[in-house]
Order: structure tokens, then C-alpha cells, then sequence
């Protein structure tokens, strides 16, 4: 989509969350003021499939645009915004990579397609997984169960079939969190992750599954800070690890969404956050709180979409795709199967 094919004003380079289960009368205000280009969701928002519809609904009514992409973490295991009882739980990254192969790639991909079918009754389009980050020993358990493992290729493997399975349930995945976060030693929820690794080990092991997968639509990046790339800022904020890094050696030319802003790992007030990561070549930033003076400041900071990142959008859109004979009911059973020829194989 060109910015020019937006019917009205192109929309802010910004996605935001929202505070309950509907919108209140200052949220519907800012969000059709602000015009942000999408939204996403969280457990706080998610209660029955019922109001989680009407929530989307009215998310895309207050920018006036049916196809503003709604987000949301849908991994499976212990990031799972939505949850029982409404919706089934799926198993973490780490449980699934632990079947035996071809077992696991069958198995990710089908829990993928079904994640995918319940993202798509409620209107969800944009899922934040597959997590393509690598386990590595003393590393801090943020990301944890979130890894298919340790082995860059078969993580790269499993990474594409979770991501055949959104695409084939009309789902837009995100790879996350480039371009690695999984040597962090800390939370970058909460501070911010130096890693010493030499730029030669980074792209034998952290860069190789993003480096695979790099024709995807979406990507996520990492708040950290690779020592050997730019000792002095994130890889969110420095327009070295984007562009020589995300954009160059790992070849990413798809949507480029920041990790959320308001994270302790990045500092510095948040609309020159917002206005560093652009620079840098983010295509959107990314709030998540639903506070709403930091969405106003973030806001305010935040321009329009470029040329070029509509153009990333409109190339993102073009992948998306639906297979309407997929059976539910069939494929449940099938991904049971799986599990259990895993177990007693």
C-alpha cells in the first residue's frame, strides 16, 4: 500500500495497546486523533471470544480503517494472552522442539494453524511469534521455553513451519526478537542486556535462524546491546545493528516493529525513544502500557508511515493467505497424535 492508498491521512508509524476489555470514551477519542496505524492486545483484554470481537471491531472503527492490523503474543505455553477457559492452550516452543523429528516440525506447524484459526475468529491478523531466539546456558529465563533450542538450523526449521501455520490460517507471523536475544543474561523488561559475543560467533549462531528466515513479513527487534556491532545503544535504537545488521548481513526486508518502548532497557525519555528507533530504521514503534500521557507523548513524537515502509506493509499483506479447507476438529486430533507419538515414540 502506498501512502497513498490510505483513503484518508497515512497513518502514525505506531502501534498501541489499550487499557480493559472495551474501549473507553478517551481511548476512542485519542485513537481517532492520533490515528495510529494498528493496535495490540493483551490478557487484560481478553476475556470472552464475544468481547474480544467486539474490541477489535471497535479498535478498527476509531481510525476508520477495516484493515488495521491488530496484534497480539500467541506463542503457546507461558506467553498466552489469550487463555482458558475461552481459548485452548498450546505448548511452549521448548515442549514441541522436544519431539523427535519429523515429529516436531508436523507438530509446530499444526499447532501454528490452530493458533492461527483461533487468532482469525476474533480478528486478530498479526501474531508475535515464532520466537526464533537461541537457548543458551546461564542465560536470564525471559525467553527460556519461548526457544525451539539451541541448534541455529533446526531452530530456523521449526521457525518456518510455525510460521507456514499462521500464514496458511490468513495470520501474519512476527519473528522475534532480532537480530537475538537469546545470550541476554538479564531481563530487558526490566534492564538493559549487554552481550560480548565477537560479530563472527553473533552470525554463526544468533543471526543464523533470522538469516533463514529472512523473506517474512514481520520482524520484532531485540532491546540489546551487541558489544562488538555498537557498545552504545540497543539494537532498537542503532541505526548500525538495523541497518548493517538486520538489513544487511541477515538480509531482513520485510516490517520492522520495535520490542515495546516503554521496556527498562531502553532510556531517555519516550518520545525520543520513539524518535530514535525511526531513524535507525524502524518501520513502527510499539507501546504496549495503555497509559494514556505516554500515548500522547508517543504520539506527538511519532510521524506518519513512510513511502517505504507502506510499501513493506503492502508486500506484508500480500503474503497473507487462507486455506479454507482447513478442517479444526481433524487437525485437533492430528496435533493430539503427534503429541503423544512424541511421548511413546
Amino acid at each position: 500500500m502506498s501512502r497513498r492508498g490510505f483513503a484518508a491521512e497515512p497513518p502514525k508509524a505506531a502501534i498501541f495497546g489499550c487499557a480493559g476489555v472495551r474501549l473507553s470514551a478517551w481511548e476512542e477519542r485519542f485513537f481517532a486523533a492520533s490515528r495510529p496505524l494498528g493496535f495490540i492486545l493483551f490478557r487484560r483484554n481478553c476475556s470472552s471470544r464475544e468481547e474480544v470481537r467486539a474490541l477489535v471491531s471497535a479498535l478498527r472503527k476509531s481510525v476508520g480503517r477495516e484493515d488495521a492490523p491488530v496484534l497480539i503474543d500467541q506463542e503457546g505455553g507461558r506467553v498466552a494472552r489469550l487463555a482458558p477457559p475461552s481459548w485452548r492452550l498450546y505448548p511452549s516452543a521448548a515442549r514441541l522442539a522436544s519431539l523427535p523429528d519429523p515429529v516436531a516440525e508436523e507438530a509446530v506447524r499444526t499447532g501454528a494453524r490452530l493458533i492461527a484459526e483461533d487468532l482469525e475468529e476474533i480478528g486478530v491478523s498479526v501474531d508475535l511469534a515464532p520466537v526464533l531466539d537461541l537457548a543458551f546456558p546461564g542465560a536470564d529465563p525471559v525467553i527460556g521455553e519461548r526457544s525451539y533450542g539451541s541448534d541455529p538450523l533446526r531452530v530456523a526449521r521449526l521457525g518456518e513451519a510455525a510460521s507456514g501455520g499462521l500464514l496458511e490460517g490468513g495470520v501474519l507471523p512476527v519473528i522475534k526478537h532480532i537480530p537475538g536475544h537469546g545470550r541476554a543474561r538479564v531481563d530487558s523488561h526490566r534492564s538493559r542486556p549487554f552481550v560480548e559475543a565477537s560479530r563472527e560467533e553473533l552470525a554463526r549462531t544468533d543471526f543464523a535462524p533470522f538469516r533463514a528466515l529472512n523473506h517474512l513479513p514481520w520482524a520484532m527487534t531485540a532491546h540489546v546491546v551487541f558489544a562488538a556491532i555498537d557498545a552504545g545503544a540497543p539494537a532498537t535504537l542503532s541505526p548500525r545493528v538495523v541497518q548493517e545488521v538486520i538489513r544487511g548481513e541477515i538480509g531482513f526486508s520485510g516490517v520492522l516493529l520495535t520490542d515495546d518502548l516503554s521496556m527498562g532497557a531502553l532510556d531517555g525519555p519516550l518520545e525520543e525513544r520513539a524518535r530514535r528507533a525511526l531513524a535507525a530504521g524502524c518501520d513502527l514503534v510499539l507501546h504496549c502500557n495503555a497509559r494514556p500521557g505516554e500515548m500522547e507523548r508517543l504520539a506527538a513524537a511519532t510521524p506518519p508511515i513512510s513511502e517505504e515502509s507502506a510499501a513493506r506493509l503492502e508486500r506484508a499483506e500480500a503474503s497473507r493467505r487462507r486455506d479454507s479447507s482447513f478442517a479444526r476438529e481433524a487437525a485437533l486430533a492430528r496435533f493430539a497424535e503427534l503429541i503423544a507419538a512424541g511421548e511413546n515414540p
